[in-house]
């Protein structure tokens, strides 16, 4: 297993290449923008259906009511999606060029709408009236969307590399002068969609959304097979174990088919067809079945280490990790055990999700159970995830098969850190070092916090990024308790990545967290371009800081003093 692992190791620099690929990043910092649309709106849907699982029924107007807040939200999620990814791409491409001839991002938006509308939407005139089919810009139309978000900025990104655009005199003023600019790439971009809509809707008598889904059917079916399922949260495991934030390399792929599915899932269920809510690959899957706990289904193996553990240092490790864990978020165990590149975890850290996933088909499939049918918030804790989103609830059927899975290879690993740890001792007690001593956590005075290196000069203001926002925010509220009880100039925000680009920009320092290690390079560059210096962590000093923030203040004292 030790030979393994290590040849995993060895394919690490390509998959950090694939990581950091800007058009997944794109995809994903993209929907990290509309998750409030998609969340808010799913309540509206609970409200509307949830009551049938006991056979209430709202009156028709109240569910009219209660449904059209989701159908004019969700109902225009691609559309929406093209506008968010072509922003997302156009930040990325702006890291490459001069802060002097940047490309407006409010301009390649409303572009990419347009070209997405053209590829998207049927229209029809009727006796002077004009009618669109908004079909396709609601889940169904995403692919199209991402492809229409890719090209769009690109276009914009070659006029403003190469020069083409109409340059007026000094004299005009810079915000009309920006504006004539914008023209040349706006008419490229849309006269491009333009014609090829006519001529691909001659060809084929559909639009380019819908020919794409008609084409990707077998596909999706295909992925909400055994074989697919296991492909899939396989390999999210797979990136996680050896140290490359997994979801943020699979789900850029599946996400499209994510929201499809539960869509389709939620109009067989409302239709009374429940065996025909039967698609598998959903938000939902991931974050209540397949990640329970967290990628990895490190649910189980977390309260393991807390109450079953004899290693006092497992012992201590999983009961600082049983809260975060519960609602998803399990840096804490992945990097304080650790789990990732642990040969001892390798089989039950892949196989666990699968095998929940599985479990769940045969539910599925055999029971004739409903998939799910509503999207909920990942911090959503497991046992009112799974049953919200699909009524009924497999958790300890979950739990069962994941401790037996986990079990012996956790009885391993605590007899050999026991082992460890009695050693440790017995050469202590040799050489005569039963005492310990403790040196107190470093203490801090306004006076010593750098004010005069800040942009404001009033406070020391602090990003720390992590992948979903989780980790990220146990520091962040870290450091604020910390500045509030000692009366510090310090103020922390947290973020996950690729939501941050609108507050980078008034921070002294941004924190990375180490899953997202992979993107160091690119916000590096957006760090510079916005005079914030950029702080990388190892995993155990981050999680060790989120529970000391003096030793977190006491870092960034000392990179911003060097």
């Amino acid at each position: 297993m030790d030979g393994l692992v290590k040849r995993i190791e060895k394919a690490q620099p390509f998959f950090r290449k694939v990581a950091t690929n800007q058009y997944l990043r794109a995809i994903r910092d993209g929907f990290i923008a509309l998750m409030p649309i998609i969340i808010f709106s799913s309540f509206f849907l609970l409200i509307a259906n949830v009551p049938q699982i006991w056979g209430f029924v709202w009156p028709k107007k109240v569910a009219t009511a209660l449904n059209l807040f989701y159908n004019l939200s969700m109902g225009f999620l691609s559309l929406m999606a093209a506008s968010t990814v072509a922003k997302a791409l156009t930040g990325s491409l702006n890291l490459k060029l001069p802060k002097t001839n940047q490309i407006p991002v409010a301009g390649v938006q409303y572009t990419a709408q347009i070209s997405f509308a053209f590829v998207a939407i049927d229209t029809l005139l009727n006796k002077g009236n004009l009618y669109l089919a908004t079909d396709m810009i609601g889940t169904k139309g995403l692919i199209c969307a991402f492809l229409v978000a890719f090209i769009v900025p690109n276009i914009y990104y070659f006029c403003f590399k190469h020069n083409v655009t109409i340059t007026l005199p000094d004299v005009v003023p810079q915000n009309i002068a920006q504006a004539f600019k914008n023209i040349i790439p706006f008419a490229l971009a849309t006269t491009f969609f333009w014609a090829f809509t006519l001529i691909f809707r001659a060809l084929t008598n559909m639009n380019l959304a819908a020919w794409i889904i008609k084409s990707l059917t077998p596909l999706f079916t295909a992925a909400d097979g055994y074989v697919g399922l296991a492909i899939i949260y396989g390999a999210m495991a797979f990136f996680w174990f050896i140290g490359i934030q997994g979801p943020s390399i699979v789900e850029p792929a599946v996400t499209a088919i994510y929201l499809t599915n539960v869509e389709a899932n939620l109009r067989a269920f409302n239709s009374g067809n429940i065996q025909g809510a039967n698609h598998i690959l959903s938000q939902g899957i991931q974050m209540f079945v397949a990640t329970l706990g967290g990628t990895g289904a490190t649910l189980v193996v977390t309260f393991m280490f807390a109450f079953l553990s004899k290693s006092k240092q497992l012992k201590a490790v999983g009961r600082a990790s049983t809260i975060p864990v519960i609602f998803g978020v399990n840096e804490p165990i992945l990097f304080g055990a650790p789990l990732i590149l642990n040969p001892i975890f390798f089989i039950p850290f892949i196989f666990a999700p699968i095998l929940n996933v599985w479990i769940f088909k045969i539910f599925v499939d055999v029971l004739h159970m409903p998939s799910f049918i509503y999207n909920l918030p990942w911090t959503t804790p497991p046992t009112l995830g799974l049953w919200m989103g699909t009524g009924f609830n497999i958790l300890a059927l979950l739990l069962v098969i994941d401790s037996l899975l986990y079990y012996p290879f956790f009885k391993a690993y605590d007899a050999s850190m026991l082992a460890q740890e009695e050693k440790k001792e017995e050469l202590e007690e040799k050489d005569d070092k039963k005492s310990v001593v403790t040196s107190a956590e470093p203490k801090f005075n306004e006076s010593e916090i750098p004010l005069g290196k800040t942009k404001d000069q009033q406070a020391l203001n602090v990003l720390v990024l992590c992948a979903g926002g989780g980790t990220s925010g146990i520091l962040a509220k870290s450091l604020n308790k910390l500045a509030k009880e000692d009366k510090l100039p310090l103020n922390a925000a947290a973020a996950a990545f690729g939501s941050h680009h609108d507050l980078i920009s008034g921070m002294d320092v941004v924190i990375l967290a180490p899953q997202m290690d992979t993107m160091k390079d690119e916000l590096a560059k957006e760090c510079k371009q916005n005079n914030a210096r950029m702080i990388t962590t190892t995993g155990k000093q981050y999680i060790y800081m989120t529970q000391h923030a003096n030793e977190c203040l006491k870092l960034l004292i000392n990179d911003i003093n060097k």
